[in-house]
């Protein structure tokens, strides 16, 4: 056992009251009733269902829970007798997995990686096979789950350069937390190579796919569809989603340029953080647009609708054929293109997509994806598509094909963890 892992041991016992009350505070003012808070400490709120295998699927936060939905319901089928529990961090990737969890799944928050948090979440769920998601690496988590039995799994691994560097600087731990896993998938080869490079068991090391091109479409409220279709009747739309603080100056700008050559286009703007709403509504009506809000209730109709809520892209990428993703014209890595492709749009980006970069290159290559350079860019392309119709229509095609072609690798995926972790199909 490596010193590191003893510290970080007696490191967490002192610290857990501090973890707690921090953890289950942050919780609370984010809506979470205080029961299902003290989950944070090992405190299940929900009985362990059936007689079948339990599988626990830990992932950190939004993307990487979502991520985790398809492959759940493709391990159902094989599995019909199992059971699956998702657990992640935060309140918003609860709220967002309980609209569309998968038969007999159940979701809980992460215990604190401390000896009593774990001790009571295993002693309550008891899970057969563990599968990990991405960097959700917690030391005490992996080695207290290793050592009931259960069989684990990293899928989607995916480490940032630093974390990579910082495992290198300490092989013996490294080695220690990797040799718990039975098989470690990455989203791709330069993955795979840097996971042996951190001392990960070389025979236990593979690509995979990424998971979040497996997610599957949003959720759409049919009713909330029909009411918006409605209200806005044959005016063409375009929508900039996930946009952060910087980018609407240039999404704005973009479309009121668009509006004199197409003075009936409705832009939906769904900034990534809807907190910011009333930010977002100062700049709108400070470029002089008209503007609706979709958390005031309001129907859209103006030039902007605001779509300041969450859980509802889906909703809003039904409405069009073009999409520009934001958290791309300024260094912050992009946001998952793959959401969009799966609703048959084109995906317009910046070129700061580093977390995506693989999946944007794909895309780009299908035809699916474009990206700009900024606003005045952005404003080009839209305005070429809207008036280009075969160019349009060429890119929510190769948008289509390219969901399609994902869709058979994750029935290998699903097939492969069935087998790796010993769980009995049929």
């Amino acid at each position: 056992m490596p010193f590191l892992y003893r510290a970080w041991v007696v490191a967490s016992m002192g610290l857990v009251p501090f973890f707690a009350r921090s953890q289950t505070a942050k919780l609370r003012e984010q809506g979470v009733p205080v029961r299902r808070a003290h989950e944070k400490l090992g405190h299940a709120t929900q009985d362990r269902q059936g007689s079948g295998p339990l599988i626990w699927l830990h992932a950190a936060s939004v993307g990487e829970s979502l991520s985790v939905l398809a492959l759940i319901t493709r391990m159902g089928l094989i599995l019909p007798r199992a059971h699956f529990l998702i657990t992640s961090g935060t309140a918003t990737s609860a709220a967002l997995v309980a609209q569309r969890m998968p038969p007999r799944t159940v979701h809980q928050f992460a215990p604190l990686d401390a000896p009593g948090p774990l001790k009571r979440f295993l002693r309550h769920w008891r899970p057969d096979a563990a599968i990990f998601v991405e960097s959700e690496l917690w030391p005490q988590m992996l080695r207290r789950t290793h050592a009931t039995g259960a069989k684990m799994a990293l899928v989607n691994a995916r480490l940032s350069d630093k974390s990579v560097e910082t495992w290198r600087k300490h092989p013996k731990m490294a080695a220690y937390l990797f040799d718990v896993f039975d098989l470690i998938l990455t989203q791709n080869d330069a993955m795979a190579h840097k996971m042996v490079s951190m001392h990960a068991p070389s025979d236990r090391v593979a690509r995979g796919i990424n998971l979040k091109s497996m997610a599957g479409p949003l959720p759409v409220d049919e009713d909330a569809l029909f009411d918006a279709r409605a209200a806005l009747g044959h005016r063409p739309i375009w929508v900039a989603s996930s946009t952060h603080k910087g980018e609407e100056d240039a999404v704005l700008q973009a479309h009121q340029t668009l509006l004199k050559q197409f003075p009936d286009l409705c832009l939906i703007l769904a900034p990534r953080h809807p907190e910011r709403g009333d930010a977002v509504e100062e700049m709108v009506t400070a470029a002089g647009l008209t503007c609706n809000r979709r958390s005031r209730g309001d129907a859209p109709g103006a030039q902007v609708y605001l779509a300041d809520t969450l859980g509802e892209l889906g909703l809003w990428y039904a409405m069009t054929d073009i999409v520009f993703l934001g958290g791309s014209l300024l260094p912050i890595g992009g946001h998952n293109p793959f959401e969009v492709a799966q609703a048959g749009a084109a995906v317009l980006s910046g070129t700061h997509v580093a977390a995506f970069a693989e999946t944007y290159t794909q895309l780009e290559a299908e035809g699916a994806a474009h990206f700009v350079e900024d606003g005045d860019d952005l404003t080009a392309t839209i305005a070429n598509l809207l008036s280009t119709s075969h160019e349009l229509t060429d890119m929510t095609d190769a948008a289509k094909r390219f969901v399609a072609a994902q869709d058979d690798q994750l029935d290998g995926i699903a097939a492969r963890l069935v087998a790796v972790l010993g769980l009995e199909a049929g």
